[in-house]
């Protein structure tokens, strides 16, 4: 089959679509729906980020406050995530309020969980760097949050079970199916 070149917009799919929540100073929340989730370091810190367009309200409440959570919406929320996404709270919006979701306090941070999101990651920012027309916002995972009933016997995170949302080409899209577990090509 014959490649042919395409502008370089998001080349990089799937990404995990999130709902990001952040405060400000006097602790009330706004969601921002981001497809732009990373994982830096695996451990010893565990390091996440996400990158943010300088224009949008929740890059200046993370800004000021150096907190965030990442929270990793089930199939069930793709309407409400969408909303997130496509409103702003600059002007007031209860985004929890208007897109039926629940706050639940976090431990370290301000920022609170969003209860419906059966994975939440309490974050607070080490580094902020700008990358071309985004702002990168690094930060130490600080306190992580599953659903316990997302997780296998063992402990680890049962992705069909999570039914999270993944973004390919400006499209929500499922997780497939299971393939193989990393490194299963060299167990015996």
């Amino acid at each position: 089959m014959a490649k042919v070149s395409i502008p370089p917009f998001r080349p990089v799919h799937p990404s995990p679509a999130a709902l990001i929540t952040c405060a400000d100073a006097d602790g009330k929340p706004n969601i921002i729906t981001l497809a732009e989730v990373f994982n830096i370091s695996l451990r010893n810190p565990v390091i996440v980020a996400v990158a943010v367009r300088p224009a949008t309200y929740s890059h200046g409440l993370i800004s000021a406050t150096r907190e965030y959570t990442i929270n990793l919406p089930p199939t069930s929320l793709t309407w409400a995530m969408d909303r997130c996404g496509t409103t702003s709270g600059r002007d007031g919006l209860d985004k929890f309020s208007a897109y039926g979701l629940t706050p639940l306090p976090a431990k370290q941070v301000k920022a609170p969980l969003i209860a419906e999101c059966p994975l939440n990651i309490e974050c607070r920012v080490t580094d902020i760097q700008r990358i071309g027309d985004h702002d990168l916002f690094v930060a130490e995972a600080c306190e992580v949050h599953v659903d316990e009933d997302k997780l296998n016997p063992d402990g680890s995170l049962n992705a069909e079970k999570l039914d999270l949302i993944m973004y390919v080409a400006h499209e929500y899209w499922s997780i497939g199916r299971y393939l193989g577990r990393h490194g299963y090509t060299k167990r015996k």
